[in-house]
C-alpha cells in the first residue's frame, strides 16, 4: 500500500474508535504519556478542552458529545465570527468548532464542517439533528485532495490540531486558499502543533503519525507552507509550549508547541 494512502487509513481508524468509543488511544491532549510525556493525570475531554483554551461556560451551550478533546488550541478564540459569516472547519470531529460557530452565525450565516472519517460524520450530525442545529452541515472530504466547498465562498477557515495530520501541507493550504473570499474578506485561524525538529520522511511510523507528532513540521517550514500557497498576511496568535518528547539520549528533548496562525486572503 501507498505510505500516504496507508497514512490516510490509519488515522480514519485511530479517529473513527474515537468517536464511537471515546479519547483513550488519541495522542492530541495535552500532557499525555502515549505522547512521551510522563503524566499520572487523565484528562477528560471537557478538561482536555480546557486546557487548551476552551471556556468551561462555553462548552455547556453545545452538544457534550461533540466535546472529544482531541484539540490542542482553540481556533473561535480568535475567530472574531459575526452573525451572518460563511464559516469552514477543517477536520470537524463530532463537532465541537461546528456549534462553537454556529450559535455565533445564527440562522442568516452557515457553518460547514469537514471530515474524512465516517464514524465523526455520523457522530457529528447526530448531534446537529438531535440538537436541532439548522444552520450546519457536515461534509465527507479529504482536505489535501479537494475540500468540498465553492471557490472564494468561504468568511473563514478554522481547524484544531488537524492539518498536522496531512502528508502535503501546503496543498492544504492551497485548498483553504481557494475556498476563502478574496480581497481581505476571507481569513483562517488555524490552531496547530509545530515542532523544534522534524521526523526523517523514511522513519515515519504510520501508528505514531496519527498521534498528531510526526507529522509536525517546524514553525518555520508550517509558516513558509502558508506563504507558498498565497497567503502574504500571516500572524501568529498565540504560542506555547504543549510537551516534550525523549527520544534520543544523544540528542536535546523534542519540542512540540502549539500555535494559533491567522492567514488572510488578499
Amino acid at each position: 500500500m501507498d505510505k500516504i494512502l496507508q497514512l490516510k487509513e490509519k488515522i480514519k481508524e485511530r479517529y473513527g474508535k474515537i468517536a464511537t468509543d471515546g479519547n483513550s488511544t488519541s495522542c492530541c491532549v495535552p500532557s499525555s504519556e502515549r505522547c512521551g510525556v510522563s503524566s499520572e493525570i487523565v484528562l477528560s475531554p471537557v478538561e482536555s478542552s480546557k486546557a487548551v483554551g476552551y471556556d468551561l461556560d462555553d462548552l455547556k451551550l453545545i452538544p457534550e458529545s461533540s466535546v472529544l478533546g482531541v484539540g490542542c488550541g482553540n481556533p473561535t478564540r480568535f475567530a472574531e465570527i459575526e452573525e451572518g459569516n460563511i464559516v469552514v472547519d477543517l477536520g470537524s470531529g463530532a463537532g465541537i468548532d461546528v456549534f462553537f460557530a454556529a450559535n455565533i452565525v445564527k440562522e442568516s450565516g452557515k457553518v460547514i464542517g469537514i471530515d474524512m472519517t465516517e464514524n465523526m460524520l455520523k457522530k457529528a450530525r447526530e448531534n446537529a439533528e438531535k440538537h436541532r442545529y439548522r444552520n450546519v452541515e457536515f461534509r465527507h472530504g479529504d482536505i489535501e485532495k479537494e475540500i468540498p466547498v465553492e471557490n472564494n465562498s468561504a468568511d473563514l477557515v478554522i481547524s484544531n490540531c488537524v492539518i498536522n495530520l496531512t502528508a502535503n501541507k501546503e496543498k492544504t493550504f492551497r485548498e483553504i486558499y481557494r475556498i476563502l473570499k478574496p480581497d481581505g474578506k476571507g481569513k483562517m485561524i488555524i490552531s496547530d502543533l509545530v515542532t523544534s525538529r522534524e521526523i526523517d520522511a523514511d522513519s515515519v511510523n504510520a501508528d505514531n503519525w496519527c498521534g498528531c507528532i510526526e507529522g509536525a513540521l517546524t514553525k518555520e517550514n508550517y509558516i513558509d507552507s502558508i506563504r507558498k500557497a498565497g497567503f502574504t498576511n500571516i500572524e501568529i496568535l498565540d504560542e506555547k509550549l504543549y510537551m516534550e518528547i525523549d527520544e534520543d539520549k544523544d540528542k536535546e528533548k523534542r519540542q512540540i508547541t502549539s500555535i494559533s496562525i491567522k492567514a488572510v486572503k488578499e
